[in-house]
């Protein structure tokens, strides 16, 4: 059975998001490499990865080159950074599906690159990025972003017990 994983924000080909994030990594290509590395160590092949936006900065070959490295059947949500090209370039660079919008997944996530307002009495989570290394308060607010889960995928599962911790899955 394929499993659910969702991450964000690997900014891959962009040097000034190490120093601007204080990344633990000396250069672009390191930062690629460790994060591919870790990517699939947690992604199987017929895995299913949500990401949340601002994927590359890199040229549609060099992208495309890193998306056939990654684990997994890819989803991306377009971020800020990802916005400046067309839904077209980013299917044609390997994501099999693309989305310029939120998607609510399960009836009860809203996936999307930037955090949305969810009324505290609604029973809704989103699970966002694009704050890097910020977080919101309360359990409505899950940040996927590679900065709080050591550049590494985060499964749905541990998504789900982060919002019903005690409660049987």
């Amino acid at each position: 059975m394929a499993n659910l994983f969702l991450i964000s924000d690997h900014h891959f080909g962009h040097r000034p998001i190490i120093d601007f994030e204080s990344r633990p990594f000396a250069s672009a290509e390191e930062m690629t490499e460790t994060m591919i590395a870790r990517w699939n160590a947690a992604v199987g092949k017929d895995d299913h990865v949500f990401h949340l936006g601002d994927f590359s900065f890199l040229n549609k070959e060099k992208t495309s080159a890193i998306v056939e490295r990654l684990n997994g059947r890819k989803t991306l949500i377009m971020g800020n950074h990802d916005r400046g090209r067309s839904r077209s370039w980013w299917l044609d660079a390997g994501f099999g599906e693309v989305s310029e919008h939120p998607i609510v997944y399960g009836g009860f996530f809203f996936l999307s690159h930037e955090p949305m307002y969810i009324n505290k009495h609604m029973p809704y989570v989103n699970v966002h990025g694009h704050i890097h290394g910020q977080k919101y308060e309360g359990t409505q607010y899950i940040n996927v972003c590679v900065e709080h889960w050591d550049y590494t995928p985060v499964s749905f599962e541990e998504i789900k017990r982060m919002v019903v911790p005690n409660e049987e899955q």
